[in-house]
């Protein structure tokens, strides 16, 4: 790998054919193609994503389970990650990185919570644990159809001692309610090494709050607006930090202490706005 790191600028797209295409919900998908230095980037790293004639957009790594694979998943959200989202077989993408720092894995029973297409990075993660570590994961959605990687993760963990649990806010399926209920009680009734954390602010805010209450380790991946990925754009700040430099990773005693996790954040055109929605 070394001598493909000194062959490619990170900084400029290098073109990527998507080579198969899963569905995981009817709103999200995930676009897999072969590319050793992606293939083996760490948990929380992401990648600035150029859709030819369209957009460049920030995404964390997708874990796969074949060698030198990689893959983006992608909700149908926005115009940008719409036009991702509908990517065909044979279609190129270019992609810069990867950038950003990783989780810091500790030893013993981890607890992940996720949510969405934040669970992404979480499920990365899950490739460098090893066969000692007790793995607690709960899956976040709003109903039984936008449940995704349920399957993937019993896969990944097979060698592990693990449980994967499900959340809807529906009840559709699994828990009924928000991942942070079933932590709560997690909390209750066992002790973790660490925490784990991807998804909507408001809910990673929660996670931490829970996790540091209990004086366990906790670290949360933030997704931001990104223009750049490098720390020139500005989009991603959050307070003094840039996400995309700073981040995505960081601890949850540090994140407590930045007035602006969990309540503001900057729109597209760079404007403060309040974190409102329930999550």
């Amino acid at each position: 790998m070394k001598w493909l790191e000194s062959l490619r600028n990170f900084n400029k797209p290098h073109l990527c054919k998507i080579e198969k295409i899963i569905n995981e919900t009817p709103t999200i998908r995930t676009l897999i193609f072969s590319d050793q230095i992606m293939s083996n980037s760490l948990p929380g790293q992401f990648a600035m994503v150029w859709i030819p004639g369209i957009n460049e957009l920030p995404m964390s790594v997708m874990v796969s389970t074949k060698q030198n694979k990689a893959a983006f998943t992608v909700r149908k959200q926005g115009f940008s990650s719409t036009s991702l989202y509908n990517a065909k077989l044979g279609q190129y993408i270019g992609i810069r990185g990867p950038y950003g720092n990783n989780f810091n894995i500790k030893s013993g029973k981890l607890l992940l919570v996720g949510g969405g297409t934040g669970l992404v990075p979480l499920m990365r993660l899950l490739k460098f644990v090893n066969s000692s570590h007790d793995i607690t994961l709960i899956i976040g959605a709003s109903t039984k159809t936008e449940v995704c990687f349920e399957d993937l993760a019993n896969l990944l963990l097979k060698n592990n001692t693990h449980h994967v649990i499900t959340t809807t806010i529906d009840g559709t399926y699994g828990h009924k309610g928000l991942v942070t209920d079933v932590m709560s009680d997690l909390l209750h009734e066992t002790t973790f090494n660490g925490v784990y954390t991807c998804g909507p602010e408001l809910m990673m805010l929660n996670v931490v709050k829970m996790a540091l209450s209990k004086h366990i380790f906790v670290q949360a991946s933030i997704e931001r607006i990104m223009k750049c990925g490098v720390g020139i754009c500005g989009s991603c700040s959050m307070n003094d930090n840039l996400v995309c430099k700073d981040g995505t990773v960081f601890n949850g005693l540090y994140l407590l202490e930045n007035d602006e996790f969990g309540c503001t954040y900057r729109n597209k055109s760079g404007s403060i706005e309040n974190y409102t929605s329930k999550v």
